[in-house]
């Protein structure tokens, strides 16, 4: 009686694995991805949601992240961007996919905690938001090559940002930082190219 049940139990997880491997798409270089036609209606994209590699969804008025965004295991471009979202959920790990996140002059106040989960990520654009505190899993994006921050209202930044051992270019001009801070950036930060606003009179 237990051999059968084992055996079924054996078969069942096996038919689960497999079908999940054969759902998932394999991930995109940067410019087969840029070049691909992007799905911008959220309810068409919905009637394939294993399908969906990338969304464009910007100036659709949304008030809130839209939790439907969820279901598309294998998105690697998501851009939400001239919404009104101004928190993006912790849930939004599970896109474990996404290489692109673009979230910009959205009203965003907070990044979720939970960002570093997303390791295929290769580029981000928040700016012109109202962003406050980079979370400490920021600097566990160990494949993150852009980052946009412009124009937000940081009042500080991890440690752990010393880990963004991939990043390339990031911007935090229209950011008032202090000259201490800006070179505490550069020096834990040596390969990226930081753009800086002129030094502020301030303190973090």
């Amino acid at each position: 009686m237990f051999r059968t049940y084992f055996i079924k139990w054996c078969v069942i997880s096996f038919c689960a694995v497999a079908s999940l491997l054969k759902a998932q798409l394999p991930l995109l270089d940067s410019a087969s991805l840029e070049k691909m036609p992007a799905i911008t209606d959220l309810q068409v994209a919905l009637q394939k949601p294993d399908s969906v590699i990338k969304l464009v969804l910007r100036k659709k008025h949304f008030q809130s992240f839209p939790t439907e965004i969820l279901r598309f295991k294998n998105l690697q471009y998501l851009d939400i961007s001239k919404n009104n979202i101004k928190e993006l959920p912790d849930s939004i790990a599970q896109l474990k996919q996404l290489q692109y996140l673009a979230c910009s002059k959205t009203g965003l106040q907070r990044l979720p905690n939970s960002i570093g989960e997303l390791s295929e990520l290769r580029y981000v654009n928040f700016n012109q938001n109202e962003i406050v505190v980079i979370p400490y899993s920021f600097g566990l994006l160990h494949k993150l090559q852009v980052a946009d921050l412009w124009s937000n209202e940081l009042e500080g930044f991890p440690s752990s940002m010393a880990g963004l051992e991939a990043l390339m270019w990031i911007d935090f001009r229209n950011i008032l930082i202090p000259q201490n801070k800006q070179d505490e950036l550069k020096r834990i930060l040596p390969k990226a190219k930081i753009y800086f606003s002129p030094p502020c009179k301030c303190s973090w």
